[in-house]
């Protein structure tokens, strides 16, 4: 039975789902010794913030295939590390989107309307209703620097209290930002011409610290500036200065470098606004975001593909649908290249033919190099690390993606950069199974599971039968055969399916059978064709 770890608090609706997958074992305040201690127990393990997933958790984790981050900030993992192991991280961006949204409109308002000083004045009996005028937003600049799920929402809200949307964005598209109703501009722009900044970039080696005393320097001295992504982008320290300096309006934070942040010296200063992080915190947030880290962490373990990954290239559901069994095809005809040939090319071009092509095929490839390493690896090898264990190898890897050129909707076809002759398989999926449609330039049609006794060989008369005597005796039984030769005569393949793994010493006396050039058992996982 699968075993997950969950070492911070999640909604009971996300415990419930993965209880009926796996056995959940709630373990929280673990010291970064005890998490690592006891981490190779588990196949999974979820977290928040709280809780730092280090190369050395990573490396303990011996059975781990997922870690799970219930919210959207990954900067608490070593993703480079859990993708050299070949675990999976996912998070859950979405489940929690409108919350944080709201809570940067609402930290917004509050700037504007000067509400927390007025709420402290009238609670200690003071009623300064004139020295506490604020301002409307509507007519207003809001500059939102990162165009992501959250700010796409931010820029919606912003617009129905009429303002004016700006943002910027070096991944986003005038198309994307004009669907959102903003504006794309560059940083200079948004800091000098902003009434209010609002920060919703992920925190990573490029943005930290990208708010820093330069920046805040260009921002207008009615301005605001929102942070409700993560602490360190905005240096704290900078920020201090500034408002103590009285160079801008105020500021809002809900996010921290140090968390809890109850010792910052920030929190001093009477321009600044501050919550304890609860950008997500809502009861509808902290379900969906339960509900969806759940069932991204039971999609990797049950062999699928999660819905938002961190570490693999994303698919829309429909794409998922579609390249699901080319998955699980391309991971076959990795694996039955390498038993078949025995050793590893130094380049491979693979190419996607017919509908296929139209797809991200990044994962394919991934799942080809997964087939390909995993049968000569001592180390797991999945199509989370296939490329990065590709490269360690120094295989250097081409995509192609090309219309039909033969009657099947879709071909997966790899070619090997060799001496000594062509190299190369190719499948398709037909009647919902997988097929090997050519083997080293030789066309063949048959289903790509199980055990299969491949063969080369001069094509001459009595070698079929000499092959079959052999196994005969042996009580080993043939369910198919499939051959294919170049001329009469000439250079040709041979596969037979087998009911049983032919051992080691049928295939030295099979390889003696006259003008036998290679033999070789194939072994895949069986195919259910009822699924």
């Amino acid at each position: 039975m699968k075993k997950i770890l969950v070492t911070e608090t999640i909604s009971q609706v996300g415990l419930e789902r993965l209880r009926r997958y796996a056995q959940v074992d709630i373990c929280k305040g673990l010291s970064h010794e005890q998490l690592r201690d006891i981490i190779g127990q588990y196949d999974a393990i979820i977290v928040r913030s709280g809780t730092k997933v280090t190369s050395d958790i990573l490396s303990a984790g011996k059975r781990l295939r997922v870690v799970g981050r219930a919210g959207t900030g990954v900067d608490n993992i070593d993703v480079d590390a859990a993708t050299k192991e070949g675990v999976a991280v996912v998070n859950a961006p979405t489940g929690n989107a409108n919350a944080v949204a709201e809570q940067t409109i609402a930290l917004m308002l509050a700037l504007a309307r000067r509400l927390y000083p007025a709420i402290a004045s009238l609670k200690a009996g003071r009623w300064e209703k004139s020295s506490l005028q604020g301002i409307e937003v509507r007519g207003k600049t809001l500059g939102l620097i990162g165009l992501g799920r959250i700010g796409s929402l931010v820029a919606s809200k912003a617009k129905a209290l009429e303002m004016r949307v700006i943002t910027f964005d070096p991944y986003a598209s005038e198309e994307r930002a004009a669907s959102s109703g903003a504006s794309l501009v560059s940083l200079e722009e948004l800091l000098t011409t902003s009434d209010f900044v609002s920060i919703h970039t992920p925190l990573t080696p490029e943005t930290r610290g990208m708010i820093g005393a330069e920046e805040l320097a260009k921002l207008k001295p009615s301005a605001y500036i929102i942070n409700c992504a993560r602490g360190g982008i905005v240096d704290e320290q900078a920020l201090k200065v500034t408002l103590e300096e009285k160079r801008i309006a105020g500021a809002a934070l809900d996010v921290f470098v140090e968390e809890p942040a109850v010792d910052n010296e920030l929190l001093e200063s009477p321009r600044l606004i501050a919550t304890p992080h609860l950008g997500g915190s809502t009861a509808e947030a902290q379900d969906s975001v339960a509900i969806d880290i759940a069932q991204a962490v039971i999609d990797v373990l049950e062999g699928g593909i999660s819905a938002t990954p961190v570490n693999m290239p994303y698919l829309p559901p429909k794409a998922t649908e579609f390249l699901r069994p080319y998955m699980d095809l391309a991971q076959r005809l990795g694996s039955f290249f390498i038993q078949w040939h025995g050793r590893l090319p130094g380049k491979i071009e693979l190419t996607y033919e017919g509908k296929v092509r139209q797809y991200d095929t990044r994962i394919l490839t991934s799942a080809f190099l997964a087939g390909l390493l995993s049968p000569i690896s001592t180390e797991p090898v999945n199509m989370v690390n296939a490329l990065h264990a590709a490269e360690e190898r120094g295989i250097a890897i081409s995509e192609i993606r090309q219309g039909r050129r033969e009657h099947f909707e879709s071909v997966l076809r790899a070619r090997f950069d060799v001496a000594g002759g062509e190299q190369s398989i190719a499948g398709t999926m037909l009647q919902d199974s997988p097929y090997l449609v050519s083997l080293d330039g030789q066309r063949l049609e048959c289903l790509v599971q199980g055990h299969m006794l491949v063969d080369s060989h001069r094509d001459r008369p009595g070698i079929v039968g000499a092959m079959g005597q052999i196994l005969g005796e042996k009580e080993i039984n043939i369910s198919f055969a499939q051959l294919s030769r170049t001329s009469r005569g000439g250079r040709s393949i041979m596969i037979l399916g087998l009911d049983e793994k032919a051992p080691p010493d049928i295939l030295s006396e099979l390889a003696q059978i006259p003008n036998i050039c290679r033999v070789r058992m194939v072994d895949l996982a069986p195919f259910d064709q009822t699924r």
